[in-house]
């Protein structure tokens, strides 16, 4: 029995046959890792770029518009219609407008906050408008769900309860004399 077994084992190693399955098995995880990452890291690049580029588009609207008070929800649509690329964009959208002087210069907060559908739905966290040559910060964020939330670059994104990354983009401009 035991000479079966090392005679058995012997032409095991010896033979060369399925060398190519065992790389086939170790190096297709791999790969499907590094193009899942790819097709997640594309689709973030491009909801960032519209989301940039709604912002700006809308931002200039408001510097143009003199005399108009915008409200957080006309923005907020203003915006959903122009980055069409984000999914369910009108509720995983919060805008924050901030008021900064130029004179007692403390800096743009960092700490954004982003809605969560985990949970109950948060109140607007700040938004004033402007006064009469005032620097306004807007700041926009939108929580995206990952297509491979488990998956290579998703599975490292910062992520909420629910699972979303988010995307913060962030413009300022100064309130024109109405």
């Amino acid at each position: 029995m035991i000479q079966r077994s090392k005679t058995f084992l012997r032409r095991f190693r010896k033979t060369e046959d399925g060398h190519a399955t065992v790389e086939f098995a170790i190096m297709v995880p791999l790969l499907l890792v590094m193009m899942a990452s790819a097709v997640e890291l594309g689709m973030l690049t491009l909801r960032y770029a519209f989301l940039e580029r709604a912002l700006d588009v809308v931002v200039r609207d408001v510097r143009l518009t003199t005399g108009a008070a915008p409200t957080h929800d006309m923005l907020r649509d203003q915006i959903c219609e122009e980055a069409n690329f984000i999914p369910n964009c009108s509720s995983s959208l919060r805008l924050e407008m901030i008021p900064l002087s130029l004179r007692d210069w403390d800096g743009i907060p960092t700490n954004t906050v982003c809605t969560n559908r985990a949970e109950e739905i948060q109140p607007v966290v700040s938004f004033t408008n402007g006064q009469d040559n005032e620097l306004m910060v807007l700041r926009v964020c939108a929580k995206i769900e990952p297509l491979f939330p488990t998956t290579g670059l998703a599975a490292a994104f910062d992520k909420d309860s629910a699972g979303d990354y988010r995307l913060v983009s962030t413009s300022a401009f100064v309130q024109e004399p109405r």
